[in-house]
């Protein structure tokens, strides 16, 4: 009889915090990861850690030891879920301009973001008629899955959502009561700075859900979801469904689109 192998460990991680001497940092994680026998991706830039990883439980838990020891990313929060194999093909721990591109350099999540909304009072914050729920990711991620009655921006890329709200808000916004205005993305990082942008624009009733689709699909029972489909995710599981379980889609190798 034959064990059966242990399930690879998937971390998605993100913090926004002031990031010193990065060009170290990216040659300290690339070794360690390397060493490790973890892959994925990192993403280093002056205003924080945005990633995921995938490995055996002690190699995850070496990297995540090492990020919490920066100065500043000690209270980090990582979301775990499982794979049935290795659900990338290399390690990538890249320096850029921004953890999560918004292409507007002035928009600084830690001077302010939206109030944060558990799971577990997400549904009471989005059944209300006078909240106006708006999904912050990209077209082909909703195509897979969204809440019940979200609207879709429909961008191709996170680059565009400034513009689009600009376009809109007069059409959202314009009436004599202001609505609340809840958004949501995969993880909660793009969250963090399209509420710190709304804010950036003179709106203060924003809120956001914390942990975003992956905290709520580990968190709230699939018989009292308002979720409808699947979760697009950026490895080789393409998507996953409630408790995070690996879903149905595959991804496209002609277009690279679930």
């Amino acid at each position: 009889m034959t064990n059966k192998p242990s399930p690879v460990r998937v971390a998605a991680l993100y913090k926004f915090a002031r990031l010193q001497d990065r060009e170290t940092v990216r040659d300290q994680l690339a070794q360690l990861c390397s060493s490790a026998g973890v892959k994925g991706t990192l993403l280093l830039a002056h205003e924080g850690i945005n990633g995921t990883i995938a490995g055996y439980d002690e190699a995850i838990d070496r990297v995540l030891g090492y990020i919490h020891g920066i100065p500043g990313f000690r209270d980090l929060e990582a979301k775990f879920s499982a794979a049935e194999t290795m659900p990338f093909h290399r390690m990538k721990v890249r320096v850029k301009r921004e953890i999560v591109t918004m292409g507007l350099p002035d928009i600084d999540p830690m001077k302010g973001t939206g109030h944060y909304v558990s799971p577990h009072d997400w549904n009471e914050l989005i059944s209300d008629p006078e909240t106006i729920v708006i999904d912050t990711r990209n077209d082909y991620e909703v195509a897979v899955g969204s809440f019940a009655g979200a609207i879709d921006p429909k961008t191709a890329s996170f680059r565009d959502f400034p513009a689009w709200f600009r376009a809109e808000r007069e059409r959202l916004l314009g009436g004599t009561k202001r609505p609340k205005i809840a958004m949501y993305c995969t993880g909660g990082i793009r969250c963090e700075k399209s509420t710190a942008f709304l804010k950036s624009e003179g709106i203060e009733d924003v809120y956001h859900l914390e942990g975003g689709i992956l905290k709520y699909l580990e968190a709230v029972p699939t018989d009292q979801s308002l979720w409808e489909g699947e979760c697009f995710v950026f490895d080789q599981r393409v998507s996953v469904c409630h408790g995070l379980e690996p879903g149905t889609h595959v991804l496209c190798h002609a277009c690279r689109r679930p």
